[in-house]
């Protein structure tokens, strides 16, 4: 059947989303048949030298032939061998032989295919992380510029979706940011004990590296020690089975799924803010909000950061399962799960944090549908301050509560069966028994009467816990994002 072809590519076959729509170039090469089979070479060049400066009869000349075709993969060689021998490590075996001659004896030399295969997805999972880190460390960067510029502007808190006091748009702000701060401390734990798998053999016993150095179980240990410095890593699991314990890959999407557990909460929130039309997500100048209702501004990213979040947050399952599930030394039940899972789950985040990025840098705040909001519902809040004051004045606080309470009362039934604006103030002004001018009692109606420490929260928190992070990693930040469609 003959392909059909457009200018991006083939259309009549499945193409991940991932690709075409959600995950960055530099993620997607990570997870790529290229890096994967570049770093398989790499391995198999660590175990030659490693095996050579411990006394094994491997030359200069194979080392070098080796290095010579590192970059340069004959793919094509090594698919048609596949299709023969339903191997691929095999296959790539080969083919490296093929172009490398001399060195074809050595290739692989007492190694399982999980030396190669299990130590380059780790390899791969821990570049993948360091992305992952980059990109929260900028968009908490985003977020603190954003708190810091917002932290005296009072807005509405909600509990429940229904109005509770007062906060302000950067001490909201503050919350998201601590959930991901809290993401990156367990990023940054994860990263600060990576370890390889290291060189076991078929069973993790080393037995045929023991048999190759003819049972000089200290050069077994050196071997394993310099591969893993060759590979630039200081640690390597200590015991394994055939496969590196699953439960890594379970750790590691564990902590993906928090991550998208921090973006799902933030893409929620704006996504209510913006129907409240209190701060909305970037909208572009010739963006198309809906294909009918040509007025609506649909939060279209947030909406995407939602629906990843919730496939990561699942996937998450995946790996847990499978560690749970293997038997004794291995099984393969989880191989085809696992390159699904892992890649696209990594593969997600990206595009999560891309997003979310994408969306701070374009937050627009409308302060005064903000006041208006606040202003609905600030009387009935106020209340208890004006109760104190009156009382202050001399009059009997019994009395006043009551006052209040059928004030309160009236003005909203005022508000929710007549449609009216919320009248308690004016009508608590009318009230003799307060003892109060207009003036006074407008004064205490300030919003910034009633935030609290918000203001002070926001720099107490960016100060102390976010500002040395940032300034840590300042060669980090930069980053923006543009959106694929």
């Amino acid at each position: 059947m003959k392909m059909k072809k457009g200018m991006n590519g083939v259309y009549d076959i499945y193409q991940s989303p991932f690709s075409e729509r959600y995950s960055s170039k530099e993620m997607q090469y990570l997870f790529s048949s290229d890096k994967k089979f570049k770093t398989w070479r790499k391995l198999w060049i660590a175990l030659a030298e490693a095996e050579k400066e411990l006394g094994l009869p491997i030359t200069d000349e194979q080392i070098e032939e080796l290095k010579k075709y590192a970059e340069d993969i004959n793919y094509e060689v090594a698919k048609q061998r596949e299709k023969e021998v339903r191997h691929d490590v095999m296959s790539h075996v080969y083919a490296y032989g093929e172009q490398a001659k001399k060195a074809k004896p050595i290739i692989h030399l007492g190694a399982t295919s999980c030396f190669v295969g299990d130590n380059t997805d780790i390899i791969i999972m821990h570049e993948a992380l360091e992305l992952i880190r980059k990109k929260l460390i900028n968009v908490i960067h985003k977020l603190s510029l954003f708190a810091k510029r917002y932290k005296d502007l009072p807005t509405l808190g909600f509990t429940h979706f229904q109005p509770a006091q007062l906060t302000t748009v950067g001490k909201r702000a503050c919350l998201w940011i601590q959930d991901l701060w809290m993401d990156l401390q367990d990023v940054e734990y994860q990263l600060s004990k990576k370890r390889l798998r290291g060189v076991k053999g078929t069973t993790g016993t080393q037995a045929s590296f023991l048999s190759l150095f003819e049972g000089d179980h200290e050069k077994v240990r050196q071997l394993e020690k310099l591969v893993a410095e060759k590979m630039g890593y200081t640690a390597w699991f200590p015991v394994t089975g055939q496969t590196y314990p699953r439960k890594l890959d379970s750790q590691m999407l564990q902590i993906l799924s928090s991550i998208a557990q921090s973006a799902y909460k933030f893409s929620n929130d704006i996504r209510l803010l913006q129907n409240l039309k209190e701060i909305e997500e970037p909208f572009e100048k010739n963006q198309i909000g809906s294909s009918a209702m040509a007025y609506k501004r649909n939060p279209m990213r947030t909406e995407r950061m939602s629906s990843l979040a919730r496939y990561v947050i699942c996937t998450a399952l995946n790996p847990a399962i499978t560690a749970s599930t293997q038997w004794f030394e291995r099984t393969l039940d989880d191989s085809a799960n696992k390159r699904i899972s892992v890649a696209e789950s990594f593969l997600a985040v990206d595009g999560i944090l891309d997003i979310y990025l994408n969306v701070v840098d374009g937050l627009v705040v409308y302060p005064k549908v903000i006041e208006q909001r606040i202003m609905s519902e600030l009387p009935f809040m106020a209340t208890e301050t004006i109760l104190m004051e009156g009382v202050k004045r001399g009059g009997d606080r019994q009395e006043l509560h009551e006052k209040i309470r059928v004030h309160s009362m009236e003005a909203a039934k005022v508000v929710k069966m007549e449609g009216k604006p919320n009248d308690l103030i004016e009508r608590i002004i009318q009230d003799e028994s307060f003892l109060m001018t207009k003036e006074e009692i407008l004064d205490i109606l300030d919003p910034k009467n009633f935030i609290g420490r918000a203001p002070e929260q926001v720099d107490e928190f960016l100060e102390e816990y976010i500002n040395p992070i940032l300034e840590e990693s300042k060669e980090l930040l930069g980053l923006s994002s543009q959106l694929n469609v």
